[in-house]
């Protein structure tokens, strides 16, 4: 019977101790609490502020159409995320921030700008065009930043790349846009109601028509370009302060001008609005969603191509890496394991993709010298869970392997029968005791006996490419 790895299994301080003792203000609890309460207070606020303006059943007819496009903007984000899904608590607080934060800020300091531009020059249109082609671009897009920023910071681990941020940025600018459409939509049923107007002619069919119909992706669009920031930034060694800060202030600016050319469409003439949506914006979701699929599948062939040095060391099964960089294959793996055990055996292999996930990502990070200073302590986290969850996973992996056929052609892969979870198959794997454990400067120890792998070893040993079992 395999063993468990020895290491250990919660996190520890610089002097080996738990980290037991904290101050009451770094306590997850008052974090969350004072976290909670300002979403609350500024969800309350920002619903009294709408309501205010809209009226009762403008507001309602507003949140009523506002929220048609939030499920299928939402859906795609969490599609976009699906190689390493990130916890459900980051997207609920971006929808959240964006919703509720970033909304008030936006409201209040929009109006006061406005108002302010309007006093200051005695031309009331002027001030209301400036405040909307300079003013709101600028405040919108760093409240909606703010977002990313704290998950940037404070969830750091959740946060590991280009996809990762284009996520958080995309779920933020979401609520945004929610909060925003039912201010818009319901005040266009207001002016409707005063006018009489109805049907496909009315100011609210029209609000309708631009904002839900034709560019829902419109905020998410410019914010995005702030999450690739930080995500890029997040790619970045902790040694590239400098370009882990400019990075995301160069997203930033960018999302500050494409929505500043966005709101000053209308200024272009009376085609203004479709030109900039036909020769900017469309061109321009089209190739940001390139580069996120493309990332996407950039993700899956790194997973193919890091996962093989923990077979080598015993860790896991010849074929799972060919199962979790394929994503039908991860897909047979969890139906597969609900047919047999139920809802918590495909909780459990969805759980062990994502960590093997992570810790494929943690890995090609540490090759490329951009390993954190918490490296070694997360790859021990991250093979203690993966441990706990292979009696689930394995079976469900080898029988997603040999239904979706995921091992490249010519690899020879032939199951795992003949020679046991995580036992060294005759070709092209080398032998164990020849390579194993990844450290974070790239260098493998000696592997453990197959089926019992061990804690890290870290003596010297041949880089990785000496050993890569895919080279012929």
């Amino acid at each position: 019977m395999a063993t468990r790895p020895p290491y250990p299994t919660h996190p520890t301080g610089p002097t080996g101790g738990t980290l037991r003792h904290a101050h009451w203000w770094q306590r997850r609890w008052v974090r969350y609490g004072a976290l909670s309460t300002l979403l609350t207070l500024s969800g309350l606020v920002i619903l009294a502020l709408v309501r205010e303006q809209t009226g009762t059943e403008g507001f309602l007819v507003g949140l009523g159409l506002a929220v048609l496009p939030v499920p299928l903007l939402v859906a795609s984000f969490r599609w976009l995320d699906r190689v390493e899904p990130g916890p459900w608590r980051n997207l609920v607080f971006s929808f959240a921030w964006g919703a509720c934060a970033a909304a008030l800020i936006a409201i209040v300091a929009n109006s006061f700008a406005t108002r302010w531009i309007a006093t200051a020059t005695a031309d009331p249109s002027h001030a209301d065009t400036l405040g909307a082609t300079v003013i709101a671009p600028v405040v919108e897009e760093t409240a909606k930043a703010a977002a990313i920023l704290l998950v940037f910071l404070f969830r750091r681990r959740d946060f590991t790349g280009i996809v990762d941020g284009v996520v958080i940025a995309g779920v933020t600018a979401t609520g945004f846009a929610f909060t925003e459409n039912i201010l818009y939509l319901g005040t266009a049923f207001g002016t409707d109601q005063l006018t009489g107007d109805s049907g496909i002619a009315s100011v609210t069919a029209a609000t309708f028509f631009v904002r839900v119909i034709m560019s829902p992706f419109a905020h998410p669009l410019f914010t995005v370009l702030t999450g690739i920031g930080f995500g890029i930034a997040a790619l970045s060694g902790e040694r590239r302060q400098v370009r882990r800060v400019l990075l995301p202030l160069l997203g930033l600016l960018l999302a500050m001008g494409m929505h500043a050319m966005w709101n000053g469409s209308s200024a272009f003439g009376e085609y203004g609005f479709f030109a900039v949506y036909a020769a900017f914006m469309v061109p321009a979701f089209g190739l940001l969603t390139w580069l996120v699929i493309w990332t996407r599948q950039r993700e899956l062939r790194t997973v193919r191509e890091e996962l093989p040095a923990y077979v080598v060391a015993g860790w896991l099964a010849p074929g799972e890496p060919f199962a979790l960089g394929s994503m039908r294959a991860r897909r047979v793996a969890r139906q597969y394991a609900h047919r047999r055990g139920g809802r918590a055996a495909a909780r459990a292999v969805a759980q062990y993709e994502a960590y093997a996930t992570s810790l494929a990502f943690l890995r090609h990070r540490g090759r490329r010298g951009r390993a954190d200073a918490d490296f070694l302590l997360r790859e021990r986290e991250l093979l203690h869970e993966l441990w706990h969850r292979r009696e689930f996973a394995r079976p469900a992996l080898e029988h997603a392997v040999a239904v979706t056929r995921a091992w490249p052609p010519g690899h020879g892969y032939g199951g795992y029968g003949a020679y046991g979870y995580g036992a060294p198959v005759p070709t092209p794997w080398p032998p164990y005791g020849h390579a194993g454990h990844v450290s974070h400067t790239g260098h493998v120890g000696q592997a453990a006996p197959a089926g019992r792998p061990h804690g890290p070893v870290y003596g010297p040993a041949a880089p990785y490419p000496a050993y890569n079992p895919y080279r012929t």
